[in-house]
């Protein structure tokens, strides 16, 4: 259990920070993409993520910390916490496909696609966010090292950014009819019906 409980603290201090960059680089900064195209794009931003996925992956013993322990209780939220995340996940990937989810459709030269709003979108705004931060959360319940309770506090503000940069850009692309979507649903938490 040792074992594994390091194995997600060092996936979450490893691969996280790399992921949440990749989107505070990308939409501030469309256009410039947009010029060097998706495969372009793809290709630079892929290969510093790895890079630095192997950074820290190398300083990974410094980055995850201190170890908490096993509890039972943390063990047992994880579990649904992760349960919840994969409940997400399954309706989301009805329609955020993995070519929507790497941005191709915002880094085409035209910029357009398409607005998701069926599904857990006719709910919420950013069903993927809301998946990666109960994700988050249920990986640093288990792991329980300081390092994966560190990177999931800062999480909620940076996926919080990373939502405002985003909801600019489909402003910009899809106009009034993004905002007609975010008056009829919530970015986060869905209204009761």
């Amino acid at each position: 259990m040792d074992t594994a409980r390091y194995i997600f603290a060092v996936l979450i201090v490893s691969w996280l920070p790399p992921a949440m960059v990749w989107w505070l680089i990308v939409h501030p900064f469309v256009d410039v993409w947009r010029r060097i195209g998706p495969r372009g794009t793809l290709s630079i931003l892929g290969t510093l993520s790895i890079a630095c996925i192997a950074a820290l992956t190398l300083a990974r013993d410094r980055l995850v910390g201190a170890d908490l322990g096993t509890h039972r209780t943390l063990v047992f939220l994880a579990v649904g916490l992760g349960v919840v995340s994969t409940w997400i996940a399954v309706r989301r990937r009805r329609h955020l496909t993995t070519r929507i989810l790497a941005g191709v459709p915002e880094l085409e030269r035209d910029g357009q696609g398409t607005l998701l709003t069926e599904g857990v979108y006719a709910r919420i705004r950013h069903p993927r966010y809301v998946e990666v931060w109960v994700g988050t959360l249920a990986y640093a319940c288990f792991a329980n090292f300081v390092g994966a309770w560190v990177v999931w506090l800062a999480t909620g503000p940076l996926l919080h950014l990373i939502v405002v940069l985003e909801e600019r850009e489909l402003r910009d692309r899809f106009g009034a009819e993004y905002d007609a979507y975010a008056d009829r649903v919530p970015r986060y938490v869905p209204r009761r019906r």
